[in-house]
């Protein structure tokens, strides 16, 4: 008898682990988050400039980030920073951003995220031009990364507090945190974003 049972555990084991096409599995009856998708990011790493202006600065744009902690967003500023704000907008809607992770984060100033290479050392080929402006570096700020190199063209940072001396610095504020700032302040260095949905009106 314990032989027969065996080899039915066995059988049973084998058939569960191929249920299906989805390959996925079930925990109390609920299908796990599909794995995330991302599309080839080649042409974009290989773009030599800033993409080519699309956004109307006579309309309000708004950035879904949907992360395994929850979605937060951000109101985005093309009048302050036109360019920088066309160049994330294209990144989110060609899924730039889609799995890559957040690679830094101080407590009390700052989380960033964006890279490709997932070390803070990544990035298009190309720089975004200085947009520096005089919009105020308070919690929930969103700007982009810089280095002696210059602006980074897709790693950016949300301000976890209160920075005042950031101002008059090589960095592009282009928007602000108007909604998940309890999100922002959960993410983790490691944690995936899932994807960004741009919205405009």
């Amino acid at each position: 008898m314990r032989p027969l049972l065996a080899v039915l555990a066995v059988l049973l084991v084998a058939a569960c682990g191929n249920s299906g096409d989805s390959g996925q599995t079930t925990t109390l009856g609920s299908p796990t988050p599909p794995a995330c998708q991302n599309r080839d990011r080649t042409h974009v790493m290989s773009m030599t400039s800033p993409p080519a202006q699309t956004i109307d600065r006579g309309k309000s744009y708004t950035a879904t980030l949907r992360t395994a902690r929850g979605d937060f967003k951000i109101a985005l500023d093309p009048n302050a920073a036109p360019v920088t704000v066309n160049n994330f907008v294209f990144l989110a809607q060609q899924r730039f951003y889609d799995c890559l992770t957040f690679h830094r984060r101080v407590e009390g100033f700052v989380l960033q995220g964006g890279d490709p290479s997932g070390d803070g050392t990544g990035g298009p080929s190309y720089k975004l031009p200085s947009e520096a402006n005089p919009a105020p570096w308070k919690t929930g700020s969103v700007g982009m990364a810089s280095s002696p190199a210059g602006i980074n063209g897709s790693q950016f940072f949300v301000l976890l507090g209160d920075a005042p001396h950031l101002a008059g610095g090589a960095y592009n504020h282009f928007g602000v945190v108007s909604q998940g700032m309890e999100v922002v302040q959960q993410i983790q260095i490691g944690d995936q974003i899932l994807g960004i949905d741009i919205t405009a009106q």
